[in-house]
């Protein structure tokens, strides 16, 4: 079973390598923070506030690609953790096809956030980090 979530909020220390996402449950009081790096949080603080670049970053340029093969991103889905690391899928959906692709959470956050992408979470995932 998948639990829609959101993300909460992004906390950016310029005196850390390491930041950190909040992803908070849709209808719900679950909430939990992934550690990521900083390149991913700024690729998401700045597709959040539509900042664009002169020439496409890695998310831009895959968020492009994917439109240019005629898909569409439909969800995101963090379906597991082992040793304290978190996995993810896109879930594309292509000529009638959908594909799943490997991808850290941060990446595909940083992907979806700029579309409105729903974002799921495996409810053992949740009971997991939620404790």
């Amino acid at each position: 079973m998948e639990v829609r979530v959101g993300l909460a909020r992004i906390v950016i220390s310029e005196t850390s390598d390491s930041q950190i996402i909040f992803l908070r449950e849709h209808n719900g009081e679950r909430e939990f923070p992934i550690v990521i790096g900083d390149a991913e949080a700024y690729a998401i603080d700045r597709r959040l506030k539509g900042y664009k670049k002169a020439r496409p970053m890695t998310h831009d340029l895959l968020a492009d690609t994917i439109e240019k093969l005629h898909g569409e991103l439909e969800k995101i889905v963090i379906n597991d953790l082992k040793n304290h690391t978190f996995y993810a899928q896109l879930v594309v959906r292509a000529n009638g096809e959908v594909i799943e692709i490997d991808s850290r959470p941060s990446d595909a956050i940083a992907l979806g956030v700029a579309s409105d992408t729903p974002i799921f979470v495996s409810e053992h995932v949740l009971r997991e980090v939620c404790r």
